[in-house]
């Protein structure tokens, strides 16, 4: 027997008390299989499917919404931090942008629009849909990056970017926000951490996939650096055609997706989603109740460990092929293929912290742990005598920082309830990532070559805030469980609600 969809036995599965008798033996057989295994939890205790058919239903999940928005992400981050390989391949010759700050300012004037334009965006997400909204925004991006490369002033170069800002803001929050709603708050990080590695593919061999395009060099007459901005913007449309058809909607339309789960795997999606946190139908919208949240402290300085964060991997996915050619003396080519190995190291620290996250249920002495990495890495990026022993303190600064992102995401995601707040709550963190953008676009200035100390110093606060926000917050989270477990607070509307520390 397979449930039927309804409100009541979605929202409250227990209210449904009449069932067969074939489905009460399954029922038992499940309990005393679940039973048996103590590392399972609850939550996999389920009245239809058995712990084996659960974990097929989830792998489906996985394979078409994480691997798809991952490839999406990808293209985005190829899309908008491909200015360092565009310059060093003839761009800021062509352009004059080693005039004041016209590469900063490129590099600036992505983020006002990409962050005020992020709360509207995941808005439209979620009354659109993921599916249209986001294969509409990629095919749009992507056209307007063609237009990059035939830019022919460095002021049409602003006005490209600050276009850019507004099509892309839609896609992260969405994505975050998307992320969250299919999967339990024990499940989701290791997904963010996936999600995150496949668009990292990005930041790792964007230099790699730049070199090969810049040896178009001279063809129908254009420059190697436009032919960058070009083909790297057909990717994006073409991706953007197979994103219509295998992105996937929220968990409560999940059946009407192309080839994706019926009506009863749908089902146990939402059942097991409201057995976790009990939000997996969306309230009927309001502009107070989306708003509401933003009276609440704690999202605030989840943003602001998000500002940090982004600041710092900011800094270094715009500026590492210049600071690799003009701080460390290393060529154009070496430049643009040293910059994967730090980020192939990177994901193994933050698949590392993911596993650990989720099977620990802990997020806030990972985030502290990365930060110390990075902390490590800095003083030796910045003040080590030779080459070799900096680009060791790249290592450890761009796993550092970059493994947080996956993990600060979760850290969100486990501690909000309700669609609404979760909605607010990504639009924030995400908002507050692409003001970190801004500053992360400034802190390495061309006059502070070789060394970048200011660069340096800027991100060594920046992890030291990380470090006393997360042990804050996790500090009061801990207080709030402990009066929760008393009887004398309820945490986020719900009494059995608990805060992931």
């Amino acid at each position: 027997m397979r449930y039927a969809y309804s409100s009541n036995s979605i929202m409250h599965p227990q209210a449904d008390e009449k069932v067969s008798d074939s489905s009460t033996d399954s029922r038992h057989a499940l309990n005393e299989e679940t039973a048996s295994d103590s590392t399972r939890l609850a939550i996999d205790n389920d009245p239809v499917y058995s712990y084996k058919e659960q974990r097929k239903i989830i792998h489906r999940v996985d394979r078409r919404l994480i691997i798809t928005c991952g490839i999406i992400y990808c293209f985005s981050l190829i899309d908008r931090g491909n200015l360092g390989n565009a310059s060093i391949a003839g761009m800021t010759d062509d352009l004059s942008l080693d005039v004041g700050f016209r590469y900063s300012t490129i590099v600036l004037v992505f983020f006002p629009t990409y962050v005020l334009f992020q709360p509207p965006a995941t808005l439209l997400s979620r009354k659109l849909g993921p599916r249209k909204f986001l294969a509409s925004i990629t095919l749009l991006w992507g056209t307007l990056e063609i237009g990059f490369g035939f830019a022919n002033k460095w002021t049409d170069m602003i006005g490209l970017r600050i276009a850019l800002g507004v099509l892309e803001a839609g896609l992260y929050p969405s994505v975050v926000y998307l992320l969250a709603t299919w999967y339990s708050r024990y499940d989701v990080g290791k997904r963010y951490c996936a999600f995150y590695v496949i668009g990292c593919l990005a930041l790792a061999f964007g230099g790699v996939l730049a070199y090969g395009l810049m040896q178009m060099n001279g063809l129908h007459g254009l420059r190697g650096w436009r032919w960058i901005f070009i083909m790297e913007g057909v990717f994006t449309c073409i991706c953007s055609f197979f994103a219509y058809f295998l992105l996937v909607d929220f968990p409560d339309k999940a059946d009407q997706s192309w080839r994706f789960l019926n009506t009863d795997e749908r089902d146990f999606i939402i059942r097991r989603i409201n057995k976790d946190r009990d939000d997996a139908i969306p309230e009927k919208f309001t502009l107070a109740r989306f708003l509401r949240p933003a009276l609440d402290i704690k999202i605030w300085i989840l943003a602001f460990i998000s500002f940090l964060i982004i600041t710092v991997t900011t800094s270094i996915s715009v500026f590492l092929p210049i600071i690799l050619r003009n701080g460390m003396g290393f060529t154009i080519a070496e430049s643009q293929c040293l910059i994967a190995p730090p980020y192939c190291f990177a994901a193994i620290l933050m698949i590392t912290s993911a596993y650990l996250g989720d099977r620990y249920h802990v997020r806030g002495p990972i985030l502290v742990f990365n930060s110390l990495v990075a902390l490590i890495g800095l003083p030796v990026m910045g003040f080590a005598s030779s080459s070799g022993a900096r680009y060791f303190g790249v290592f450890l600064v761009t796993a550092g920082t970059n493994a947080n992102i996956p993990v600060a995401l979760a850290y969100q995601a486990n501690n909000v309830r309700g669609q609404w707040k979760r909605a607010l709550t990504s639009a924030l963190f995400v908002g507050c990532g692409g003001i970190g953008g801004i500053s992360g676009g400034t802190i390495f200035r061309a006059q502070d070559a070789p060394r970048y100390i200011p660069g340096i110093s800027a991100a060594i606060a920046c992890n030291c805030l990380v470090v006393v926000c997360v042990m804050g917050l996790s500090g009061w989270y801990m207080y709030a469980n402990k009066q929760a477990d008393k009887g004398k607070r309820v945490n986020e509307g719900s009494e059995s609600f608990r805060y992931t520390l």
